[in-house]
């Protein structure tokens, strides 16, 4: 089922909730693993949703093009009901090189997701180093394409990368929150 991301948990100025994720490299991540960066992309995505695929490339071009931005992936779904969506599965898609991203992290509980209001994937959520502590500054979609087969008015992340134009150059992002829009989280039944 198809969901638009929301204003939720967190707010604009927010400061990020903490996390310890294990990463398909292998090692754990917090927050203080991205602290010599000036700008962290966190985006909620996974391996099987089709929205989530179709937004893989323009994450891959914002972690390539952005030496001073951490690109970091978390997968929330449920793996059982969503083998696709497996820690294997995604130390696969990064060996295989079709996800590059910075880091690719998996929330196995899905507290993460829960703490910073993810409903989808993707759901982006872009933050800026504060005084060493992280702070939301966008919340909304990475570009205009709404549908997997949908190309986006410009370059594939257009809208995400004017908003890290701005904050790395110390402006204030004036620009309207847009919601991602893609498959709902796997929530586990409990």
């Amino acid at each position: 089922m198809a969901l638009e991301s929301e204003a939720g948990a967190l707010a604009r100025g927010d400061a990020a909730p903490p996390f310890e994720l294990d990463g398909t490299d292998g090692e754990t991540y917090s927050l203080d693993s991205f602290a010599d960066y000036e700008a962290l992309l966190v985006v909620f995505t996974c391996n099987h949703c089709p929205y989530a695929k179709a937004r893989i490339e323009p994450m891959n071009g914002i972690a390539a093009d952005y030496d001073e931005v951490a690109v970091v992936g978390i997968n929330p779904n449920d793996e059982e009901q969503y083998p696709e969506d497996s820690f294997e599965k995604m130390v696969e898609y990064v060996e295989s090189g079709e996800v590059r991203y910075d880091a690719y992290l998996r929330d196995e509980s899905q507290e993460v997701a829960r703490a910073y209001g993810a409903v989808c994937t993707p759901d982006p959520f872009l933050f800026v180093d504060h005084e060493g502590e992280w702070h939301l500054k966008y919340h909304g979609r990475l570009d205009d394409a709404r549908n997997p087969d949908d190309e986006p008015s410009g370059e594939p992340g257009f809208e995400m990368r004017e908003v890290i134009d701005t904050v790395l150059a110390g402006g204030d992002v004036e620009r309207e929150s847009r919601p991602s829009r893609g498959c709902s989280i796997k929530w586990r039944e409990d």
